[in-house]
């Protein structure tokens, strides 16, 4: 800058007041043009912090965003975890630098005697981790105040991003990834407050279990019944279908709810035969089987339970015909109520049950067995 304001001097004959003003304006234009990039920097940042990121790709984008725009300074991140404070190779923009920084005690900034601050990382106000910045000559207050705010907004992102990794788990432990992603975008979807909703409803349980429980040890039972509940819940989900609960022997799922599928009898006699087949793939001769019971129409779907504690479920008659046609179901086939049999297209192989009588109903039930979706889309 010394050489540039020297030129300009000599080309056109400034005095060495008229330099030494010129020399002060350059420095500050380019202070201002360095704290612009900077605050680019913390605004890159901050806009990071707010999207789906998972957090390793969220703290290399920082790394390398720090470094740019702070003049090249060396950059570091050390991560707490298992009460250890580690300093991983991706998270370093200089693997040379192998000198390691204590966990600073307090919310502030720390500037150690080798030239780097130690920015502390925090998720929920308890240390997470910190951001090292290594910059020969030291840091002026404004670097200092900067830091910190890159800091503030790191530990933001990391605690969205561990947040909404564990939110994401515990959605998807229960419904397909479409209908989670759907409703951590609009969680008023889960917030049905007892709506009245078409629903397609699935039940299924095992026949034969309780014969099988006489003679089998606990164990053996947990087993078989993850190993059957494990094929039951992929089919569910792959149609985008909503595991309401698991009652001993038997699952209930939900079909358009919470998440709108204008096909969800189509999906849910979908799922029902992807169960069956995988079922048969894996079951003993002489073991239980499964058997479905499908039924559409208008159901109570909400939050049901307690402040403290509650289930997302539906209720109501479409509900409990499902149920009861389960129940008049044979092992390995799925029998449908007419409601559900009237939304299917074209192409579906039914066989005609006539109207059966089911348990806690007056009237009779026109149910129909579900062969086969030959010419039915997928």
């Amino acid at each position: 800058m010394g050489l540039i304001t020297a030129g300009m001097a000599s080309r056109f004959g400034l005095t060495e007041g008229q330099t030494a003003v010129l020399g002060r304006a350059a420095s500050a234009l380019r202070g201002e043009r360095e704290q612009i990039e900077r605050l680019g920097v913390l605004v890159a940042i901050g806009h990071e912090s707010r999207v789906r990121l998972a957090e390793d790709d969220l703290l290399r984008r920082a790394v390398t965003r720090v470094a740019a725009g702070f003049g090249g300074h060396a950059v570091r991140i050390g991560l707490l975890a298992d009460g250890v404070l580690r300093y991983p190779d991706d998270l370093s923009t200089d693997r040379t630098w192998t000198t390691d920084v204590d966990l600073p005690t307090g919310l502030d900034p720390v500037e150690t005697g080798d030239d780097v601050l130690a920015c502390p990382l925090t998720v929920k106000d308890l240390p997470a981790g910190v951001l090292l910045v290594r910059r020969p000559g030291g840091f002026t207050d404004r670097d200092r105040s900067l830091l910190a705010s890159l800091a503030s907004q790191l530990s933001m992102g990391m605690e969205n991003a561990r947040l909404y990794h564990q939110l994401d788990g515990l959605f998807r432990q229960y419904m397909s990834p479409d209908v989670a992603t759907a409703l951590l975008a609009d969680p008023t979807q889960a917030a049905l407050g007892g709506a009245v909703v078409d629903v397609t409803a699935v039940f299924a349980d095992l026949r034969g279990f309780t014969t099988f429980s006489e003679t089998a040890s606990p164990e053996e039972i947990v087993v078989l019944l993850n190993r059957y509940f494990e094929v039951a819940t992929a089919a569910v989900l792959a149609e985008g279908g909503t595991v309401v609960q698991f009652v001993g022997d038997a699952m209930m799922a939900l079909f358009n709810a919470p998440a709108r599928q204008p096909d969800h009898a189509l999906r849910a006699v979908r799922a029902a035969l992807a169960m069956q087949e995988g079922i048969a793939g894996i079951a003993d001769a002489d073991g239980p089987t499964f058997r479905v019971g499908i039924n559409t129409g208008p159901a109570l779907v909400g939050n049901i339970g307690s402040t403290a504690l509650r289930n997302f479920n539906a209720m109501g008659d479409a509900v409990n015909v499902a149920a009861r046609l389960e129940s008049a179901a044979e092992p390995g086939q799925v029998v449908i109520g007419e409601a559900t049999r009237l939304l299917l297209p074209d192409g579906v192989v039914v066989e005609p049950l006539g109207e059966l009588t089911v348990k806690g109903r007056t009237g009779p039930v026109t149910a129909f067995r579900l062969r086969a979706l030959a010419g039915v889309d997928a």
